[in-house]
């Protein structure tokens, strides 16, 4: 997921407590600040942009490294000294916009005429709480099936295409695991967003219902979303989950140990960046299920409700937000911006993947699971489907007790 650009850019900028200035808009300039876990250098680009339109206000960027980002913001949140805007995630989204700790920005959009059309509806969907909108979608990512040519190529296994489904990958699996040479065929993490969550939906199950009330993992769907991945371990074409817990499954797939894997469009700058890698990995759309599918997440730039500032905090949200900043951030390549008709510079900017293939799968991507208090039953996820993971449990069993555990919990939000 996104931990990875956390820990490869830590920030050397610290989240500054009282973030919300003192300063009065009837006295002069107005400072912001606005806190981040990445890409510092484009952010700032950002900020540089909107502060050459608005002299009057100016931006304080705060870098601060993932799990500090969300320690600190959560104590700032509560306390009153958060930044004035800030990145969200959806499965954190709704636990600070319940507690009325965003900022809505319903009527700055209406007043700009913004169409929320031009971002995916999944995404807007996602940071959507009773019909209220608290921030404008900034990037996304989706998944799709990264693969090693070079290990297809001595198999002699046609590359993946498009038109793929469970059972070409599962053939193919087998084919390109070679033990004796200790490579397997795929890799088969325990992962949420890049992993079952979209065979959830590939299979036509659901993590949670519509409502955010009721668990979705009794449905034989839902758990046959989860076999596909549990097979793979189990008939040896994937690593075990202690050989992926002792080394990360997207450096398996890195260091050419496996041929395919499941991975989002935030690895494809790192993949770029990595030269003994570059020429030897493609990727395509994920292979079709009973349907077609793909998890869509991203960020989102809310503000904090008690700002001082809120006008010119909802003027900077809007910029963030626009076409100009999310030409800004395709032109660096480290995202895909969320507004229409600017992703085209991102996938020209690294031309030797098959980028477009996360374009393709924006009309059948399905929102990313999440409730007022997604974190409780994410850590169920984790302890309950290992088990099935590691053979001493079968799926049905696994997720019936993950379900129980689940709806409990949804209970009680």
């Amino acid at each position: 997921m996104r931990k990875w650009i956390a820990a490869a850019m830590v920030a050397t900028m610290a989240l500054v407590a009282g973030c919300s200035s003192t300063d009065s808009a009837d006295d002069g300039p107005v400072t912001l600040t606005y806190g981040v876990w990445s890409q510092e250098e484009t952010m700032q680009k950002l900020v540089d942009a909107f502060q050459a339109q608005n002299p009057n206000v100016k931006v304080k960027l705060q870098v601060n490294p993932w799990t500090d980002y969300w320690t600190k913001l959560q104590v700032g949140a509560q306390g009153g000294t958060a930044p004035d805007a800030f990145w969200m995630l959806g499965d954190r989204f709704q636990t600070y916009a319940s507690n009325k700790q965003l900022l809505p920005l319903d009527d700055a959009i209406k007043q700009a005429n913004i169409d929320l059309a031009v971002y995916p509806k999944p995404l807007v969907d996602l940071f959507t709480l009773d019909g209220k909108h608290y921030g404008l979608p900034k990037d996304f990512d989706t998944i799709g099936l990264w693969y090693n040519k070079q290990l297809f190529d001595a198999a002699g296994v046609k590359h993946p295409t498009a038109d793929w489904t469970w059972a070409e990958v599962q053939a193919a699996a087998a084919k390109l695991t070679n033990k004796s040479a200790g490579v397997y065929g795929i890799t088969a993490p325990l992962n949420r967003q890049e992993g079952f969550y979209n065979t959830i939906a590939q299979a036509g199950g659901s993590v949670i219902s519509s409502d955010g009330k009721k668990s979705g993992y009794d449905d034989p769907k839902t758990q046959a979303g989860l076999q596909y991945w549990v097979d793979f371990v189990r008939k040896g074409h994937s690593p075990t989950l202690q050989q992926m817990a002792d080394t990360e499954a997207v450096a398996q797939f890195e260091n050419g140990k496996v041929a395919m894997y499941y991975g989002g469009s935030f690895y494809a700058q790192r993949f770029h960046e990595n030269t003994a890698l570059r020429s030897k990995v493609d990727v395509t759309v994920l292979p079709k299920g009973e349907t077609r599918a793909t998890v869509i997440n991203g960020i989102q730039n809310v503000g904090y409700a008690k700002s001082k500032h809120p006008e010119q905090l909802r003027k900077f949200l809007l910029f963030l937000g626009g076409e100009e900043a999310a030409k800004i951030q395709a032109a660096t390549g480290a995202v895909i911006p969320a507004y229409k008709d600017t992703q085209q510079a991102w996938v020209t900017s690294m031309p030797e993947f098959n980028l477009k293939a996360f374009l393709d799968e924006i009309p059948y991507g399905v929102v990313y699971p999440v409730s007022a208090n997604t974190a409780v039953w994410n850590k169920f996820e984790e302890d309950s489907l290992a088990p099935a993971w590691e053979g001493k449990q079968s799926v049905p069993e696994a997720a019936g007790k993950l379900a129980r555990e689940m709806n409990e919990a949804l209970a009680k939000e």
